[in-house]
């Protein structure tokens, strides 16, 4: 079973770096990388909320939901100096990690899983995508750069 505080460890860490790229050079805000990252937080927390049913009546939308998944990452791997988005989009979506990546995994390993590690991993995703949804709105805007 995935520690959550190992989760919530990963999560701070993440802000960690963030402070410290902060003080760095960073790309400009994007109205689409915003509307990406909160459409797939949408898209991915109402999607593990049916994790307690079979994998197999939602094994296409898993499907759809890991290739959009990919989008966003490679969209955010594209952006010049946008490398910590990037990690945070990796460290996100990773089969081998503890967030949706490998939530989605292990839903497809097991077939079912249980409502209190549903609930719990909502919760980590969550603060997953808030933490990217974050890092994109407090970029610089680029009609501000004068």
């Amino acid at each position: 079973m995935i520690s959550k505080t190992k989760l919530r460890r990963q999560l701070l860490v993440l802000t960690i770096i963030f402070s410290i790229w902060s003080c760095s050079t960073i790309s400009v805000f994007s109205p689409e990388a915003y509307k990406q990252a909160v459409d797939l937080k949408v898209e991915s927390l109402n999607l593990m909320s049916f994790a307690t049913s079979p994998f197999e009546d939602y094994q296409d939308d898993v499907a759809t939901l890991r290739t959009e998944l990919t989008k966003a990452y490679e969209f955010a791997l594209g952006r010049p100096d946008n490398e910590l988005s990037a990690e945070q989009w990796e460290i996100l979506i990773s089969e081998d990690g503890n967030l949706l990546g490998g939530f989605l995994r292990r839903w497809e390993t097991e077939g079912v899983l249980g409502e209190m590690f549903v609930n719990e991993m909502q919760s980590l995703v969550s603060d997953a995508f808030d933490t990217i949804i974050g890092l994109e709105s407090g970029k610089i805007d680029p009609s501000e750069i004068k």
